[in-house]
């Protein structure tokens, strides 16, 4: 068999079982009775279809019993079918019934939890009912688009579903506790999904189909996403604002089309296939901004990231759950902003407050500034890049599972409250095979001239691990003396100790030096081919989306 042939089946069959594996984790969000044993011993099955499936998942049992309600067919297209129309019925029914503990929920913020999961919850089905549209839709040619979108996205549901059982943390009456229960399965099955799409991918290995997806470039995307690397996007952050000719202008003295941002943002269409360009003039606009899901391709253009600035204060102590506590917070793919600040005033004494957070897939952040203390910016989930930014904060000011990239950053740590530590991130991917991380290259990560000043100085840390396969690359960055020679902390006890993944590489600074840092299994050696692989380009298929919108930005690692 010639090589073109031999590529061709290869791909042929990873289609079939990718689109098998998506089966799971859809299935898997239906209600489900039975043994709640997943143990990983052998489990007897007729269907070689269905033990294929399961052989490389961490729940087996629940891979199992979810496939056999599928009338033990072994084809795959029947197994989607079948999958597709009994999972929505199945979820909506999990999600109605979240309003029958919301009637009994004694905790005022556990009822308010119950509210955000629905909205959470919803989000995750859509993200696999996209999944299977992105099946549906394949093309050979786009086969490196076709994997990471599917990755992505895959995560995303997992993230959503987790992000649900956290809003229920500090909750006193045992409506968390039943609603976790309810999601059990469904983050069992999403973690079999990753797995199964993880090892097909290992399998074929990047040669297999690195020289048709690379064609892609000079393709073009598909309908989704073809405005990308079009001509009407191309260079669209590096136009200069007096040149630009926006679809809508923010000023709050009239002399624009809007006062507000949010007027400007419901101008924008749902679905839109086109950027949206909103150009903010100078001013502090106090307003909470909230881009939906589904607007897509809003893009917010400043005056500068200190003369244009988005504030508010919403903060957990006054009992706002954590993920609605953003100043600015952005749901619509195809997010990009520009020569904009974004910022929390709530102070350290209100514990979590974002400025801003990011749950948008292929959203670019140029120019602007992110300010706060605790839990100043949320890269939640999905890809995420962000260039020359600044972001300022206490304790886990960066945090999230988006599959995130800082290049040329400054991350300055603020000072604390008394006998606070610091942490410049708190990255929570729960599952190992998804692709949530927190990637640092060529940033400067420092405090501001309080924190240094202060005798004796406070601690801070790179990072501690806030779900167990927390994942963190520090590469090619300048770490200052704020720093504490131990480099990470831990998060409680020993959590996430021996399953994390944090690496330092080629970094530079009175705080780089590694040979006091702490040993946990965690902590890991990197090759130089290993740190390549957390590049835009490879992590997050950034030559796809980045490279033609005017963005500086670095496919592989830095010239320095």
């Amino acid at each position: 068999m010639d090589d073109g042939k031999r590529k061709f089946t290869m791909i042929g069959m990873a289609i079939v079982f990718l689109t098998a594996a998506v089966i799971a984790a859809v299935i898997g969000l239906q209600k489900y009775y039975g043994s709640d044993d997943d143990s990983h011993e052998s489990i007897s099955s007729t269907n070689k279809a269905v033990d294929s499936l399961c052989q490389h998942t961490d729940y087996k049992r629940s891979c199992h019993k979810s496939l056999a309600h599928a009338n033990n067919t072994d084809d795959p297209k029947e197994l989607v079918k079948v999958a597709f129309n009994s999972a929505i019925t199945e979820v909506q029914s999990a999600i109605d019934g979240s309003s029958t503990l919301k009637e009994v929920a004694e905790d005022p913020r556990a009822s308010k939890a119950l509210d955000l999961c629905k909205e959470l919850l919803n989000t995750s089905i859509d993200d696999l009912k996209r999944s299977f549209k992105k099946l549906e839709n394949f093309d050979l040619a786009r086969m490196e688009e076709y994997v990471g979108d599917l990755k992505s996205w895959l995560t995303g549901s997992l993230t959503y579903q987790e992000t649900c059982r956290e809003g229920f943390k500090n909750t006193t009456d045992e409506t968390g506790q039943k609603m976790k229960k309810l999601l059990k399965l469904g983050g069992r099955l999403t973690s079999n999904v990753l797995a199964m799409v993880n090892s097909i991918i290992e399998t074929l290995g990047e040669v297999q189909f690195t020289g048709v997806s690379r064609r892609l470039l000079d393709k073009g995307l598909n309908d989704e996403h073809g405005w990308w690397v079009s001509s009407e996007r191309r260079l669209l952050l590096a136009a200069d604002p007096k040149t630009l000719r926006p679809n809508a202008v923010v000023a709050q003295d009239g002399s624009g089309t809007f006062k507000t941002i949010m007027d400007a943002v419901r101008a924008a269409p749902k679905k839109g296939t086109r950027p949206f360009v909103i150009l903010i003039k100078q001013g502090i606009y106090k307003e909470h901004v909230d881009i939906p899901r589904r607007v897509n391709n809003v893009v917010l253009i400043g005056e500068g990231p200190t003369i244009t600035r988005i504030t508010g204060n919403k903060n957990y102590v006054d009992g706002v759950a954590t993920y609605r506590t953003a100043t600015v917070a952005v749901s619509g793919d195809g997010f990009m902003a520009k020569d904009i600040g974004f910022e929390n005033t709530a102070g350290p004494q209100k514990h979590q407050a974002v400025a801003l957070r990011v749950s948008s897939d292929l959203a670019i952040l140029h120019n602007c500034a992110m300010e706060g203390y605790q839990d100043t910016l949320y890269a939640h989930s999905y890809r995420q890049f962000y260039r020359q930014c600044k972001i300022t904060g206490t304790i886990d000011f960066i945090f999230g599972n988006g599959a995130a990239v800082f290049q040329d950053c400054k991350m300055i740590v603020r000072k604390p409250l008394a006998n606070q530590a610091c942490m410049v991130t708190a990255q929570g991917r729960k599952d190992h095979n998804s692709k949530g991380a927190l990637i640092l290259q060529g940033c400067n990560i420092t405090a501001d001239k309080e924190y240094m000043a202060t005798k004796p100085m406070p601690s801070s840390y790179l990072g501690r691990p806030w779900k167990a396969y927390s994942q963190t690359i520090i590469m090619q960055s300048f770490i200052d003396r704020n720093i504490a020679p131990e480099g990470w902390a831990p998060w409680v006890g020993t959590f996430g100790l021996d399953t994390c993944y944090y690496s330092e590489f080629n970094n530079r600074g009175p705080g780089a030096d590694t040979r006091r840092r702490v040993t946990w299994k965690g902590i890991k050696m990197m090759s130089l081919k290993e740190a390549d692989s957390y590049t835009p380009a490879k992590y997050i298929q950034g030559d796809i989306w980045i490279k033609g919108t005017g963005v500086p930005y670095d496919p592989g690692m830095m010239s320095l």
